[in-house]
């Protein structure tokens, strides 16, 4: 599991790699989430806006999704990931209400309480899907991605 996740701003692929070694600093629009899985989150994210539900899908179901959110760097032995958002997630969460992300944001809890119990994250991802929104509001705005920082 990730012990922090980052997702934020960034013009291109390039420079969001740049991130990889350095960590993100101040140069960069964005929000922090504790304890998280991003690559899943993203997957259940976009599930969530292609087929909208309040319940949270089954595990095999959620692996299975495509596109998975792709590196934007290999991995190496780390730990540190970069991941860019999908482009229709990022639309998605740009145009999204607060009713939609209300709702998302509680499957998500539910999915990572049933999976984590009491070691689940104790940051309110209402709050992060909501910073995140506004990111990708941004991107739509600026024409730059959507990415992820985690380690």
């Amino acid at each position: 599991m990730a012990h922090d996740t980052i997702f934020f701003l960034a013009p291109d692929d390039e420079t969001a790699a740049s991130t990889r070694l350095r960590g993100l600093g101040e140069d960069f629009d964005s929000v922090t989430c504790r304890f998280i899985e991003p690559d899943s989150a993203i997957a259940e994210w976009d599930m969530y806006f292609e087929a909208p539900s309040a319940e949270a899908p089954p595990l095999e179901q959620l692996y299975a999704w495509r596109p998975w959110p792709e590196w934007v760097t290999a991995p190496l032995n780390d730990g540190v990931e970069v991941f860019a958002l999908p482009k229709r997630l990022t639309r998605a969460l740009g145009k999204a209400s607060s009713a939609e992300l209300e709702e998302l944001a509680g499957r998500w809890i539910a999915r990572l309480r049933s999976e984590d119990g009491d070691d689940m994250t104790d940051d309110d991802l209402l709050a992060v899907l909501q910073g995140v929104a506004r990111l990708a509001a941004s991107a739509a705005n600026t024409g730059g991605g959507l990415y992820s920082w985690s380690f």
